[in-house]
């Protein structure tokens, strides 16, 4: 397995790929994706500890992901009513598109979409004071209360991304919503955050 997600991501950074966007690909942290591009076949070096996730058995069937889309967000709803979903690129944003119909059918509100573009996808470093950003050729989160879904929250790094944008663009955070929490995080930035497995490491 380990073998398999080296190669992976190595094909990742001969296509162009950074390395987060290589992190988001394969599931794993950036520390990870970082390791695994750097490996060569006769180094062994020890791997950060991380765990990958595949849930193509999810995103590859409508309706699985439509079924998991419901239940973020029976849980994103039991935080509050909200007029918006944000979802965090690339992997975030079908349950997003999901979840904004499922939202509006269970509540009545007319229901927006956002899409947030991550700083990691925009640069190969780690930067400390530059964030991602919202969109404008979805919904606006200006005035409105929010629900962020992403896949997988790995560090909250992200997460933490989403939140401080949202909420300089005037925007109020509800909840975090994803699939898997590796973190074991209960809220982030005193937002609330739910997902439907959280890891746990003994």
């Amino acid at each position: 397995m380990k073998q398999k997600l080296i190669n992976k991501a190595q094909e990742l950074r001969q296509h162009g790929f950074t390395t987060g966007e290589i992190a988001d690909e394969l599931n794993v942290s950036m520390d990870t994706a970082r390791w695994l591009t750097l490996q060569k076949a006769e180094e062994k070096t020890e791997a950060p500890v991380d765990f990958a996730i595949n849930w193509k058995s999810i995103g590859g069937n409508s309706t699985r992901l439509s079924y998991v889309s419901g239940a973020l967000s029976d849980m994103a709803l039991s935080h509050g009513e909200a007029d918006t979903v944000v979802g965090i690129a690339v992997s975030g944003v079908p349950f997003a598109t999901v979840m904004a119909d499922f939202i509006e059918d269970m509540t009545g509100i007319d229901t927006s979409l956002a899409i947030f573009h991550p700083n990691k996808h925009r640069k190969d470093v780690d930067a400390t004071d530059d964030e991602g950003t919202i969109s404008t050729n979805f919904g606006s989160v200006e005035g409105k209360k929010v629900v962020i879904v992403d896949d997988v929250i790995t560090s909250g790094k992200t997460a933490r991304e989403v939140i401080h944008t949202v909420r300089d663009l005037g925007g109020e955070p509800t909840c975090v919503t994803v699939l898997i929490d590796k973190a074991g995080l209960s809220e982030i930035e005193g937002v609330p955050v739910e997902s439907l497995i959280k890891v746990s490491r003994l």
